[in-house]
């Protein structure tokens, strides 16, 4: 994936939000990630390594050192992510994980924090993997302490 367009004039993503809020962001992810019931079973029990490819790929996303394509490769992101059983659910879940994570990192303000989250969030659908006939059809009953 490449960085995206900037102008001369223009800071990137990820000079707006630093190394250090992004690293934090990323540990932020990952503790939601391991405690969601819908996608924690798709990672490893130790999320370091899974971590730090987040963190990598995030940089050069962002617009910061391609530190995925320098250790990696390619992140071929579709590839990478056929191997799991991937539909709405789980997609809808990371974006889930992905907007707490963010709401989570003060270091990173509201703005950039929109932005993140909508690049994030035109990149996650193209994991899905499951055709949409096998997603799991259930009707929740509504709750009366809901608002």
């Amino acid at each position: 994936m490449e960085s995206p367009l900037l102008t001369l004039n223009e800071r990137s993503l990820y000079d707006r939000i630093g190394p250090q809020a992004l690293e934090a962001l990323v540990q932020h992810f990952y503790a939601r990630v391991a405690a969601d019931p819908v996608i924690a079973p798709l990672f490893p029990e130790d999320l370091t390594e899974t971590a730090q490819r987040q963190y990598a790929f995030l940089s050069g996303l962002t617009g910061g050192p391609p530190l995925y394509h320098e250790r990696y490769g390619h992140p071929r992101l579709r590839a990478r992510h056929l191997p799991f059983a991937l539909g709405k659910p789980q997609v809808q879940a990371w974006l889930r994980c992905m907007q707490a994570a963010l709401n989570a990192t003060p270091e990173i303000g509201p703005t950039e924090a929109r932005e993140l989250y909508a690049l994030l969030s035109r990149i996650a659908p193209q994991m899905v993997s499951t055709p949409p006939e096998t997603f799991p059809v259930t009707y929740t009953e509504p709750h009366d302490s809901e608002p």
